[in-house]
């Protein structure tokens, strides 16, 4: 519910197309720049303080990246939602995890905060891909927000994406509009790269409940191999809880665990995963990373569930006793066939 503030942006009448009905289009104020900036939006008609799920969209993307489940867990559950633009897609020297970026993000939560009814103990953080990126990152860069966040199949160290893209797609292009040169030959793109990167900041979120997920098959099949999300959880975990390097580059040139971490393979069904069954796991205090049968995706159920029992302030919770029922857009439209 939209408080009656001078502060309140003015709400874009109609339908957001590839979104649910009740999803409205606001622009909301941005710190960073003293701009406007747009983004997608739903509050609960209710007096009574509820989470707040975040939505970051992808890298090639924006705000208007159709992306419903999130919206629709939300609208199910009573959650508030935000879906920002954080400056659009990763090829501007404005996007790409840069300070705009961070502070738009901010913006967009104290948005919610004054303008809605938020428990300010339950912000949850939400995206795959380049919304896996800006994730991580925010969990480095502002810990003291979230009660939970949740990357799938994000890049932890924007320099190694771009060498391991280079010549191949047009990702390493984007990096290299977004960061100012080549970070092989150019000593400040390489420096902005580093900036950028979740991996100069993660040290920081020891306190942030950090689920990271990420696709076996992701790098061979998909766009950011999934020892992105492997190096991501080293930079959270104490020392002697990292995975080593050379176990990193094994498991992913094998696709299979290294024979002597077989007591980090997963053996039993966790049901919220579906078909995408987890296949490698580590848990190091409040940071887990989870290696599942899958590729470049994110797989909502689990995703949500394990938001939902995050508190700010206290311990990661990793056992689901009473997952709520929630099923895919994609799930009830084959159901539906």
């Amino acid at each position: 519910m939209m408080a009656a503030t001078a502060a309140a942006p003015a709400v874009m009448a109609g339908a957001v197309q590839g979104w649910p009905e009740g999803i409205s289009e606001i622009q909301y104020h941005s710190a960073a720049d003293n701009t406007q900036q747009p983004a997608l939006f739903y509050a609960p008609p209710t007096e009574e303080k509820k989470p707040l799920l975040v939505a970051l969209h992808t890298w090639s993307s924006n705000y208007k990246q159709s992306e419903p489940d999130y919206a629709r867990w939300c609208i199910q559950n009573g959650w508030c939602f935000i879906h920002p633009d954080f400056r659009g897609p990763n090829w501007t020297p404005q996007a790409l995890g840069s300070e705009l970026v961070v502070e738009d993000i901010v913006s967009a939560v104290r948005h919610m905060e004054t303008n809605c009814q938020v428990d300010t103990n339950r912000i949850y953080l939400i995206g795959v891909s380049g919304g896996g990126h800006a994730a991580l990152l925010m969990a480095g860069r502002r810990p003291d927000i979230w009660a939970g966040v949740s990357a799938w199949c994000g890049i932890s160290d924007v320099g190694r994406w771009w060498q391991e893209h280079s010549g191949q797609s047009g990702y390493s292009a984007n990096v290299v509009a977004a960061c100012g040169g080549n970070p092989q030959t150019n000593t400040a793109a390489a420096a902005e790269c580093a900036k950028r990167s979740p991996l100069a900041y993660l040290k920081n979120a020891g306190a942030v409940n950090l689920d990271i997920n990420a696709g076996v098959k992701d790098g061979h099949a998909g766009s950011v191999p999934f020892t992105q999300s492997l190096r991501a959880f080293n930079a959270v975990a104490p020392a002697n809880d990292r995975i080593e390097e050379a176990d990193i580059e094994q498991y992913y040139r094998d696709m299979k665990v290294p024979a002597h971490l077989a007591g980090l393979a997963v053996k039993e069904t966790d049901a919220l995963y579906g078909r995408r069954q987890p296949l490698f796991r580590k848990t190091s205090q409040n940071v887990r990373v989870t290696i599942f049968e899958g590729g470049h995706e994110i797989i909502p159920t689990a995703a949500l569930n394990w938001l939902a029992q995050q508190r700010k302030g206290s311990p990661a919770v990793w056992d689901i006793k009473s997952p709520i029922s929630f099923k895919t857009l994609k799930e009830v439209t084959e159901a539906g066939k």
